[in-house]
């Protein structure tokens, strides 16, 4: 095509097109700005999903299954980018945490109930994360009489003594510690080719253990704490309507990244174990048996995840069960808070790490029983906050204008009734091995 050299020399001379680019320039900086700004709470919460239980999940799958079940993968990170999408919305358009809504619309008894689930459930579980730190730690030689109490006075010093921004980076900083894995799994050295071919044509079997590992993968990622964080930290956050947008990229972003990170955990003890017929029953014994067979870098890799995901989850799981338990009763809330300001939340959040790190420096304790006692109580509650997050995010009251669509409802209520189902599969599977 010819450009008459009038209208080139016309360009050349305009300083318009100068204008424009550095105009564009600028909307992309504050893109970039406003979402690094934004994005925190969903990759949180979803990489807490991650933590010492979840690891465990995926090692026994992988040394197991090999990888016959990545494709299970697939289908957790949409349900999960569902339902966390849902409770960070719910938060930017309602300025409430979840506690706050449960008690606005569904009344006293109803929030009592909950709330008696969700204090024992996130207990246990925070009992279960400092048990991770602990095995973790002994990996490298440390006592669990020095690494629990530091790990729980770091844990506590952090959220009493900072702001919502500098725990916020703290925690970010822990969830790219997760990275670890993708190395662990890189370094197993995988035939990408037979992994691609098992998750794209999968042998789907009917067997007992091979639909128990099913159900778990799946029972382990989602969780009602999960839920009750994000919600919490998007008001916290103080996140505005006007960028939800970037809110939701957040949300998306920590779903892919947590369903990312536990593909490369299956594929590094599907690689190394599996084939070798070496079955675990915890992620601590899946990075000890990492060595012999992949050389001490890589074990110790493995072992650095696993206290990565403890440390986060037991900063996540306090924190929680302090912003639901302040939200429903009505009372302070926030990490920028000080103990005069919101003397409940923060002593909440103070004795559940106390507890749940004591717990595990009592000689004997029945960790066992207490991770039972764990699955069991958030599989009970599960089924009620979805029920409950649905109701509230199609009411109009609630939500204005931002209640889901319906295709979004189709895809919710599927997504929700799938996960209802599994999970009560689940725990009857649960008091039928027990």
């Amino acid at each position: 095509m010819n450009i008459p050299p009038s209208l080139v020399a016309g360009c050349l001379e305009s300083t318009q097109p100068v204008k424009m680019v550095e105009w564009i320039r600028k909307i992309k900086d504050r893109r970039i700005f406003v979402i690094l700004a934004v994005i925190g709470p969903g990759v949180i919460a979803g990489n807490a999903g991650n933590d010492a239980g979840g690891i465990a999940t995926y090692s026994i799958v992988g040394a197991r299954e090999g990888y016959g079940l990545l494709w299970v993968l697939v289908l957790i990170t949409v349900a999960l980018a569902v339902i966390q999408e849902m409770s960070s919305r719910m938060g930017v358009v309602t300025g409430k945490g979840f506690g706050d809504l449960v008690r606005e619309q569904f009344g006293v008894k109803v929030t009592l109930a909950i709330m008696l689930l969700f204090i024992v459930a996130n207990l246990t579980v925070t009992i279960a994360e400092f048990a991770g730190i602990a095995a973790s730690m002994e990996l490298f030689g440390v006592h669990k009489n020095i690494s629990v109490p530091l790990a729980a006075f770091l844990v506590w010093l952090v959220v009493v003594k900072g702001n919502f921004k500098q725990v916020e980076r703290f925690l970010l900083l822990i969830s790219m510690t997760y990275l670890t894995y993708v190395v662990s799994g890189v370094m197993s050295n995988p035939p990408w080719h037979e992994v691609a071919r098992q998750i794209a044509l999968p042998r789907i079997r009917m067997d007992s253990d091979y639909i128990l590992l099913f159900i778990t993968m799946v029972g382990t990622t989602i969780t009602p704490y999960m839920q009750f964080y994000l919600q919490s930290a998007v008001v916290d956050k103080g996140v505005r309507i006007e960028e939800y947008g970037y809110a939701k990229f957040d949300v998306y972003a920590g779903a892919f990244m947590t369903i990312f990170i536990a593909f490369f955990i299956v594929l590094a003890t599907g690689t190394i174990l599996h084939p070798a017929g070496i079955v675990v029953d915890s992620a601590e014994e899946a990075a000890q048996a990492l060595q012999p067979l992949a050389g001490p870098f890589a074990s110790h890799l493995f072992a650095v995840g696993l206290l990565n995901a403890s440390v986060l989850a037991a900063f996540v799981l306090p924190l929680a069960t302090a912003y639901g338990l302040s939200e429903a009763f009505g009372w302070e809330s926030g990490v920028n808070k000080s103990f005069r300001e919101a003397p409940q939340f923060l002593g909440f959040y103070t004795a559940f790490i106390v507890i749940g790190a004591g717990v595990i420096m009592i000689p004997d304790a029945p960790l066992i029983k207490i991770m039972f006692l764990s699955q069991t109580v958030n599989g009970v509650l599960l089924p009620f906050v979805l029920i409950i997050m649905l109701r509230l995010v199609n009411d109009p009251s609630v939500m204005g204008e931002y209640v889901n669509s319906r295709r979004m409802n189709i895809i919710s209520w599927i997504t929700v009734s799938i996960l209802i189902l599994l999970t009560v599969m689940l725990l009857v599977t649960s008091f039928m091995l027990a």
